[in-house]
């Protein structure tokens, strides 16, 4: 009972050693503290300024801008959605203009689908690897985009993997058996019938309910008979 009461006391004893360095500590550099503890509040404040202030004016303007090249890139005029009219921009003015904006980042993705529907693979995979990839439906179709750019570039096999990461971005029975799909080919193409047979049956067995999956068998039977061939 006596020892234990003297590893209690100890702990105390220890406890209040900690505390009175703390306390010296404190006091001896009480003006360092200060300076530390006003930074962090001028940054804190400072971003929710920036915010506020700065990035919210700058996202409505670039949304009211990049209205116009929305347009054009629906009517599949291209030049127009990427360069502009003269009387509005297109995104890559909206890129270099509007770059920290969500609208600045959403066109790098407009921009990259407009590169690869005209062929400039090139320019189309810079531009969908710059877009920060935040909304899962959009990200996902960027993804499978930059699958679109591998496949042209003659490399299936990295295209594969676009599209599989893309199916497991944001899983569901309409973008991602299609884009499972494309895999499959994709590994086709690459002459990897194994991986092919794995994409298919991922499609019968996860999305049982999707188009896809109902001539998928026909793809699986025509795999495994060039795999045993």
């Amino acid at each position: 009972m006596v020892k234990k009461q003297d590893q209690t006391e100890e702990r105390i004893v220890a406890v209040e050693s900690a505390l009175t360095r703390t306390e010296h500590f404190i006091e001896e550099n009480q003006r360092m503290l200060l300076i530390i503890i006003g930074a962090i509040a001028l940054v804190v404040l400072g971003y929710f300024a920036f915010q506020r202030y700065y990035l919210a004016p700058r996202e409505q303007e670039a949304a009211a801008q990049m209205f116009m090249a929305e347009k054009y890139f629906e009517k599949d005029s291209l030049a127009l959605a990427l360069n502009g009219d003269g009387n509005y921009p297109g995104f890559l003015a909206i890129i270099d203009d509007y770059g920290m904006t969500r609208a600045g980042n959403l066109a790098h993705y407009y921009a990259g689908i407009c590169y690869l529907r005209q062929g400039q693979f090139e320019d189309a995979l810079d531009h969908l690897k710059s877009f920060d990839k935040d909304d899962l439906l959009v990200s996902a179709m960027a993804v499978n985009a930059i699958g679109d750019c591998h496949m042209e570039l003659n490399d299936p096999e990295k295209a594969a993997g676009e599209y599989i990461k893309a199916a497991d971005m944001n899983p569901n029975d309409l973008t991602s058996p299609a884009f499972l799909l494309k895999a499959g080919w994709a590994y086709e193409v690459a002459g990897d019938w194994a991986s092919a047979v794995k994409m298919y049956e991922r499609i019968r067995v996860e999305f049982p309910k999707s188009q896809e999956s109902r001539d998928i068998e026909k793809y699986i039977a025509r795999a495994n008979g060039k795999m045993a061939s």
